[in-house]
């Protein structure tokens, strides 16, 4: 499986974006803004990872195995992330319940609820509330 350097453009470049981000954003920065960009570009990253995790599924099951529990932990991970920017405060200084109609910053075409409820969908239609809670497997490197 030898992916010549062109064949992923926009997936390399967003990674390239996320470590530029990394490296430059000064802590006192990170605000709501900020953990809401980075629950957008999980929950992208949580579909790639679900559809390539079911093409990988049917001619290597073990493999598929493997990629259904990053699909799982990155779930967790986001959930973990829309958690954090409802305890973050608002521009009035205080923090937000999740209400999906109805934040405090303004109705934006799609709010980070709204986009948090859309991928809990999907997540859960493939997996089981016991998967979503348990704690990860540890697995060897068997190269």
């Amino acid at each position: 499986m030898n992916a010549s350097p062109d064949t992923n453009p926009y997936l390399r470049a967003a990674t390239a974006g996320v470590r530029h981000h990394t490296k430059n954003l000064p802590a006192s920065e990170a605000d709501r803004v900020h953990v809401d960009v980075l629950h957008a570009h999980l929950t992208g990253l949580h579909q790639l990872l679900d559809q390539i995790a079911e093409a990988t599924r049917p001619p290597h099951p073990a493999a598929g195995r493997h990629l259904a529990t990053a699909h799982t932990r990155l779930w967790q991970a986001t959930a973990e992330v829309h958690a954090a920017f409802h305890l973050l405060p608002t521009a009035s200084g205080t923090s937000a319940e999740c209400r999906p109609d109805q934040l405090p910053e303004g109705p934006p075409v799609l709010t980070i609820c709204q986009r948090h409820l859309a991928a809990g969908h999907a997540i859960r239609r493939r997996t089981t509330p016991t998967d979503l809670t348990s704690p990860p497997r540890t697995t060897a490197c068997v190269r």
